[in-house]
């Protein structure tokens, strides 16, 4: 049976620095970017996204996202794949629960779902998940 959990997360740790060795190309950067999630999801997460920026300062962005805390009563880990898009005031990311990542209580955990944030500290999250 699906559930849906949602809420917000704000960013506590943003650290973003050029990748070398791509003169001529694109401005492409990676980030270590820290969130505290709360509502249905209470977690601490650390997500690392390469982005790819274009001239008027719209980005695509993919990673993959560490969560550590709970999900209703259930605690544990497991890590979410993100694909996004800056679109100048908003970033929009695309969750997908790795397969197979979840520990303890989450163990078998399967879902996706979407994040929301605009510029600025605060965002929003839905994931739709199985147990």
């Amino acid at each position: 049976m699906a559930h849906r959990v949602e809420g917000s997360f704000d960013v506590t740790s943003w650290n973003e620095g050029p990748v070398e060795g791509l003169g001529g190309t694109v401005k492409v950067t990676r980030a270590s970017i820290g969130q505290r999630f709360s509502g249905g999801i209470d977690a601490d997460t650390v997500a690392d996204m390469v982005m790819t920026y274009r001239e008027d300062g719209t980005a695509d962005f993919a990673g993959y996202q560490r969560v550590v805390g709970r999900i209703g009563d259930r605690e544990g880990t497991f890590v979410l794949q993100g694909l996004g898009e800056f679109d100048g005031s908003e970033a929009r990311t695309r969750l997908e629960v790795v397969r197979d990542s979840g520990t303890g209580g989450l163990v078998g955990l399967r879902g996706s779902g979407l994040a929301a944030a605009p510029m600025g500290a605060t965002g929003t999250y839905h994931l739709d998940y199985e147990l």
